[in-house]
């Protein structure tokens, strides 16, 4: 009988498995035909395709989030964050959501120009664009790329609110964007530090920045004038639920003046990937961190490991997840965290201004 070649983690990557996504109509599964090595699996590359979309706003209507709508510069995310609930989307273009997500990715090089062109619309009304809701907009190819910070231009000279979610130092490039912005209240910026435990992070979020570096960062915000939080986020059951004290006593320490967090989410395929990830990483607590997942959504008996109704989606809904909740509430009082000013930051759309379009070559108005 031929038997499949066992699951093993490659590293720099976060997906253990590539499982074919759940549209395609054949799957295929590797097996061992005595002819295979341990060592002969072929280092996995980066490829980067780029696409053309006519808009680049996606509108959203959730109860749960602060925000209706968002910005995407890339699909997929070389970070390899393995909880990632937006590994899912890759299936959609007939990809896997594994080890595809972080490794073929998708970038929109004219975001910037189909922007100001949604922006100049005339019935356009501003409210506050997301970034990094979806992938992170500061991946290691936006280094060569620069498709955010060329959004960023953007929004800064039509004076258009943005908050941005990132897990990456890199954002300290675009400080003299953000700064200004952020003395006229049109940014703010919330950097993810799940865990403190370097070790930890690498296998997590294998291309990501190392946690000191993104506290770092926050203090380099913070210093700049510009609002910055830390998003707790997600909060794993028996991997780094016992670090939100000590994560939120380093935001604190480091100039972040709110801070938030979200629970793991597990919706399609990211299920089986994150209990390969918890097989190959920590065999022994896995059986624990699922059952406290299952617990969570507060439905410990039927060993479901995901909700999506809204209010229960990020937060969860059982005695587990109430307990989480105090410990938070707690820690952010004591360290002077999501103080009234901090709660009540809004982002001011009332300088929202497109700018005048420049001449075209040969307009006979810019002979004037």
């Amino acid at each position: 009988m031929v038997e499949a070649i066992p699951l093993q983690a490659q590293k720099g990557r976060g997906a253990v498995s590539n499982a074919s996504g759940r549209f395609e109509p054949t799957a295929s599964i590797a097996v061992d035909d005595g002819w295979h090595l341990d060592n002969d699996t072929p280092q996995l590359r980066t490829t980067v395709t780029d696409e053309h979309p006519k808009t680049v706003i996606t509108r959203n209507q959730s109860p749960d989030v602060p925000f209706d709508r968002s910005l995407n510069p890339y699909r997929g995310c070389e970070h390899g964050c393995v909880y990632c609930f937006a590994r899912p989307t890759h299936a959609y273009q007939g990809l896997s959501p594994g080890l595809d997500f972080e490794s073929r990715l998708f970038a929109k090089p004219d975001a910037a120009d189909i922007l100001e062109h949604q922006l100049r619309k005339p019935n356009y009304r501003p409210a506050t664009l997301a970034m990094g809701t979806n992938t992170d907009p500061y991946q290691p190819i936006e280094r060569e790329r620069k498709i955010t910070r060329s959004v960023l231009n953007v929004l800064d000279r039509f004076n258009h609110p943005v908050a941005i979610v990132t897990k990456s130092d890199l954002i300290l490039r675009d400080l003299d964007i953000l700064g200004p912005m952020a003395a006229r209240g049109l940014v703010s910026v919330a950097l993810s530090v799940t865990t403190l435990d370097r070790a930890l992070a690498r296998r997590m979020e294998p291309r990501a920045a190392a946690p000191a570096k993104r506290l770092r960062a926050v203090q380099a915000l913070a210093d700049a004038g510009v609002p910055v939080s830390v998003m707790v986020a997600p909060v794993v059951p028996a991997i780094n639920d016992h670090e939100i004290e000590n994560i939120l006593a380093a935001a604190a320490g480091s100039g972040a003046a709110g801070a938030d967090y979200i629970l793991l989410r597990l919706p399609g395929e990211v299920k089986a990937l994150f209990s390969e990830w918890l097989g190959q990483h920590y065999p022994d607590r896995a059986n624990k961190a699922l059952a406290l997942m299952a617990d969570h959504i507060g439905n410990p008996k039927s060993g479901q490991l995901y909700n999506a109704a809204w209010g229960k989606r990020m937060r969860g809904d059982g005695a587990y997840a109430a307990l989480l909740a105090k410990r938070f509430a707690i820690a952010c009082r004591q360290l002077g965290l999501n103080q009234k000013a901090a709660r009540e930051y809004r982002h001011r759309t009332d300088l929202f201004n497109p700018p005048p379009t420049p001449p075209k070559p040969g307009d006979q108005l810019s002979l004037f």
